[in-house]
């Protein structure tokens, strides 16, 4: 029994196979060819282990240029980085974060089934971290066995079903159809780049309508302009952190110019890569999730992580990795004047839900949204976890914490209520707000009952 559990856990927590049974499944519901069954099961296997292979580079692209920042402008603090964080917490939390994960899976699709949001949350890595985020703060509450796990996988069940939910109004603007959904923790910060596009940006002017000069037209080659921009950034930043330090402890001795350009063209190939990825992921998600929609949960839509949206907008990506950037070294500097905890930017957070947040502020607000979404979500998920390390326990005072937006949202409301009112304040709060999403979709019916009378 033992040994089929971890067989099960094996492949929740690995987002590939997890999709690609997913596929599977689909296709089958469909009575497809085994032919079709079989490519597209393993296209979708080859997709998604094409994004994170392309996720996997821009990451060690990254790390040492997070490193170098730290050197070049001596900061010391906590830098967000969910990895980090994970991996500390596992030792401890290991079991009940994969129990709560394969239970929350199980809720996702309960509640899809049974309420009007219709989300399977498909990224992986995503939900594992959640889950182990979950299994902290319940445990710190004083949650153990049963009750840890049922309870931990209904709010896990909850948050990735909602999450999805706010930002399909954007999806649709972004893909111009309502076929897929987007499965990121990084939804509070995208929403709400989108409304900052909405109210302050102009729709007409897109980021992707920038005119470059006939002279630098390849730079409207997304590979290039990366490449050139990170180029410039990474030079910059290895002069300040010094060329002794760079060549003892990242580079091997290699010069740290030519060091600094080599990661800045390994950043860019692993953008390329990802797009790539996501292409081939769609071409078969899609199609194949409609059985799922059809037999399982009419309606469905697959939830995929965030750079399914960066081939719709890719000056966007850029643009926004930017601005949420300056966004993290805007509130490190207030952070600094004002005393108390520093979050120094992570990069790679900052990259993904940075880029993430543009194209979806160019969405709805053009240039000017993409630019000032992107920077508000950039302080969002700089002092969201200022407010999250408190309700983590002992993990709290550690060197890293979790970064992208959901988690903070999600962590400090479990935290709040543990906080108010202990384990009874956790469970109603919970059950309060899937009876609210149980209420909502009977308010629909209710309302499409009217309007067929």
């Amino acid at each position: 029994m033992n040994g089929l559990l971890d067989i099960l856990i094996d492949i929740a927590s690995t987002p590939a196979i997890l999709v690609a049974l997913i596929a599977v499944l689909g296709l089958i519901l469909q009575k497809k060819p085994v032919s079709d069954i079989m490519r597209g099961g393993i296209k979708t296997f080859v997709g998604f282990l094409v994004v994170t292979a392309g996720a996997g580079v821009v990451q060690g692209s990254l790390e040492p240029f997070g490193e170098m920042f730290k050197v070049a402008f001596n900061m010391q603090g906590v830098v967000p980085n969910n990895e980090a964080i994970v991996a500390m917490a596992l030792t401890k939390y290991g079991t009940s974060t994969a129990l709560i994960m394969l239970v929350g899976m199980v809720f996702n699709i309960l509640i899809a089934r049974f309420t009007r949001f219709k989300y399977i949350y498909l990224t992986g890595h995503a939900t594992l971290y959640m889950s182990c985020m979950i299994a902290v703060i319940l445990s710190v509450t004083g949650f153990t066995s049963a009750p840890l796990i049922l309870l931990g996988g209904l709010a896990l069940g909850i948050a990735n079903t909602l999450s999805p939910a706010i930002l399909q109004p954007f999806m649709k603007q972004i893909t111009g159809n309502d076929q897929v959904a987007l499965g990121h923790t990084g939804g509070v910060g995208y929403a709400i780049s989108g409304l900052v596009g909405k109210i302050f940006g102009n729709k007409a002017k897109s980021t992707e309508d920038i005119k470059f000069p006939k002279g630098l037209a390849f730079l409207r080659d997304s590979t290039v302009s990366i490449t050139i921009t990170m180029g410039i950034i990474y030079v910059i930043v290895a002069i300040f952190t010094g060329g002794d330090y760079i060549t003892a402890n990242l580079s091997s001795g290699t010069n740290h110019i030519i060091y600094a350009v080599q990661q800045a063209g390994t950043f860019a190939a692993g953008v390329f890569v990802i797009l790539a990825g996501v292409r081939l992921i769609l071409a078969e998600i899609v199609p194949a999730f409609k059985g799922i929609s059809e037999k399982l949960v009419p309606n469905a839509k697959p939830a995929l992580d965030c750079p399914i949206v960066f081939p719709y907008a890719p000056n966007a990506v850029l643009l926004g990795f930017f601005s949420s950037f300056i966004g993290g070294l805007v509130s490190m500097a207030l952070m600094i004047l004002t005393g108390g905890v520093i979050i120094i930017p992570g990069v790679v957070p900052h990259f993904f839900c940075g880029a993430t947040a543009g194209v979806f502020g160019n969405a709805t607000g053009g240039l000017r949204g993409a630019v000032l979404g992107s920077f508000i979500q950039g302080i969002l998920i700089s002092y969201l976890p200022v407010f999250l390390m408190p309700v983590l326990g002992g993990l709290g005072f550690a060197d890293s914490t979790f970064s992208d937006a959901d988690y903070g949202v999600t962590g400090i409301f479990l935290g709040g209520l543990s906080n108010a009112g202990g384990k009874i304040a956790v469970i109603v709060g919970i059950l309060v707000v899937l009876g609210i999403m149980f209420a909502l979709t009977m308010m629909k019916k209710e309302k499409s009952t009217e309007n067929n009378a």
